[in-house]
C-alpha cells in the first residue's frame, strides 16, 4: 500500500474511533439519537411520527438538520477538490479545526451539566455533536478518501460482498480497520461513561487533535520535500 494510502487509512480509523465514542455519548445522554448515523435518525424520526412521540421527533430533526449544516459549512470550507490538489489540502485542516472547536464547546457544556443535560441545553449539545460529525464527513471528502468515517453500512456491505465473491481489494483492509475502530471507540466511550462520565468527550477531542497533528506533520514533510 502506498504511503499516502496508508496515511489515509490511519486518519480514517482515528476519526472513526472518535465517531464511535460520540455516538455512544449522544445515544446515552443526549436524547437517544445518533450524532453521525443519519439513516438511523431518519428511521427513529419515522417511528416518532408513528407514535406521536414529540421528544423523538424533535431530537431527530435537530440531529439531522445540524448534520446537514455541518456538511454544508465543511464543504464550503474545503471547497471543490482539484485534480492537482496537494496530498493534504490546508482547507481540510481548517474544517477539522472548526470541528475541534465545536467538540471543545461540547466538552465544556458536557462538563458543566455533569453529562446530564436536559431541555434546551441538551438540544444545543446534540446540535453541536451532530454538526461536528457533518464537518468531519465533509473534511474526509475533501481529502478524497473513499472510506466514510461517519457511517459504515456501505463499508460493511462492500467488505462482505468482496469476500463472498472472492474479490478482495485494498479497500477491504481499510474498511475492516474502520469497523474495528468504530467498535473500539464505542467501547471506550461506554466504559468511560460508566466510570468517569465527565471526561468521556475527551476521547473525541483526542481523535481530532491527533488527525490535525498528522495533517501538520504531512504538510511540513511536503514543504521540506519541495524545498529539496
Amino acid at each position: 500500500m502506498h504511503r499516502d494510502q496508508r496515511m489515509a487509512v490511519v486518519v480514517a480509523a482515528v476519526l472513526t474511533f472518535g465517531t464511535g465514542v460520540l455516538d455512544v455519548l449522544v445515544l446515552a445522554r443526549l436524547g437517544g439519537v445518533f450524532a453521525s448515523v443519519m439513516t438511523g435518525n431518519l428511521a427513529l424520526m419515522g417511528l416518532g411520527l408513528a407514535r406521536a412521540d414529540v421528544a423523538t421527533i424533535v431530537h431527530t430533526v435537530v440531529a439531522v438538520l445540524s448534520y446537514v449544516v455541518g456538511v454544508a459549512v465543511g464543504s464550503a470550507v474545503t471547497g471543490p477538490r482539484e485534480p492537482d490538489h496537494p496530498v493534504w489540502p490546508r482547507r481540510v485542516t481548517a474544517a477539522l479545526t472548526v470541528q475541534l472547536a465545536l467538540q471543545c464547546a461540547l466538552a465544556v457544556g458536557w462538563a458543566l451539566t455533569g453529562g446530564a443535560a436536559v431541555g434546551g441545553v441538551q438540544m444545543a449539545l446534540l446540535a453541536t455533536a451532530a454538526a461536528s460529525m457533518g464537518l468531519q464527513g465533509a473534511a474526509v471528502r475533501g481529502l478524497g478518501v473513499t472510506l466514510a468515517t461517519t457511517y459504515l453500512t456501505g463499508t460493511l456491505t462492500g467488505l462482505i460482498a468482496n469476500r463472498t465473491l472472492s474479490k478482495p481489494s485494498r479497500a477491504d483492509a481499510a474498511g475492516a480497520t474502520a469497523l474495528i475502530a468504530a467498535v473500539a471507540g464505542a467501547a471506550c466511550g461506554g466504559l468511560t461513561l460508566a466510570t468517569v462520565p465527565l471526561v468521556a468527550p475527551v476521547w473525541c477531542l483526542v481523535s481530532v487533535v491527533t488527525v490535525i497533528g498528522i495533517a501538520e506533520w504531512r504538510h511540513r514533510h511536503a514543504v521540506r520535500h519541495v524545498s529539496q
